[in-house]
């Protein structure tokens, strides 16, 4: 049977990886909340008239970058982040020989649950 995913994690490999995610997770937020603000900021100076401004449009790019940088961490890693503002994320794995995928959320110590590729988090059952 062919799997959609090349990598699976085991819980072990995916909870060693929390640190990370956490920060990427933080990262994330952190970065939608500066785009915002320059938005607003260039919206409101363009509206009345002026240029945005080289500095302001800098500063929105290499937010953009960074937010795209941070994506690609989680690409590579074939990692779904499901819900970015309750910060849910999957890692692909296999239980029994079916591929499903590992649960987890911010506030979660560890992974305790896992669904299958498509019931997503309502269909989350624990490990």
């Amino acid at each position: 049977m062919a799997h959609r995913f090349g990598k699976h994690y085991t819980v072990e490999e995916a909870e060693a990886l929390l640190p990370r995610i956490r920060l990427w997770i933080e990262q994330l937020h952190r970065l939608r909340t500066e785009v915002g603000r320059l938005d607003t900021h260039i919206g409101r100076t363009m509206a009345e008239g002026a240029d945005a401004g080289g500095g302001l449009v800098d500063r929105w790019t290499r937010a953009m970058a960074d937010i795209r940088d941070v994506f690609r961490e989680f690409q590579q890693r074939e990692i779904q982040i499901k819900d970015l503002e309750r910060g849910l994320v999957d890692f692909p794995a296999l239980i029994g020989g079916n591929e499903v995928f590992l649960c987890w959320e911010t506030g979660e110590d560890k992974i305790e649950f896992w669904h299958d590729l498509d019931s997503g988090y309502a269909g989350r059952e624990r490990l």
